[in-house]
């Protein structure tokens, strides 16, 4: 799976700014190389993960591909960015998935459970029901 991402010339700065709106990540760096090497070391550092390592594809124009060997840990962490971004609790997501219990939705963060792609989609609905990934397989 890959995450869309996005880069630009800062016009107040002499910076390149950078991010990851599903991973709510964002950076900036002194080049364009520099600010994609800044965003790939935020996200690995984040998903804190022994081993985990993201691979950045650049495309013409302001838009990139963040990919990982390991998806089912970038889905994880994704769902829990997302929820921690809109302040919900696991309790609240459960919740609006009309689930029994919490257990349901945290094992999907915590990656002892890989959604399919509907199922995904459903988990991010009910995190932000206005939310449109830009997710590639």
């Amino acid at each position: 799976m890959k995450i869309e991402g996005r880069i630009w010339k800062d016009k107040k700065s002499p910076y390149w700014v950078v991010e990851v709106p599903l991973l709510d990540i964002s950076t900036q760096g002194e080049s364009q190389k520099e600010a994609l090497s800044m965003i790939k070391d935020a996200v690995e550092l984040e998903v804190n993960k022994p081993g985990f390592k993201i691979d950045i594809r650049t495309h013409k124009g302001e838009f990139f591909e963040v990919q990982a060997e390991d998806s089912d840990s970038l889905v994880a962490f994704m769902l829990k960015r997302q929820r921690q971004a809109h302040g919900l609790t696991l309790r609240d997501v459960a919740d609006r998935m009309h689930a029994k219990s919490t257990n349901a939705y945290a094992q999907y963060e915590q990656g002892a459970r890989h959604p399919t792609l509907s199922v995904l989609f459903n988990l991010l609905q009910a995190i932000d029901s206005e939310l449109v990934p830009v997710l590639r397989v």
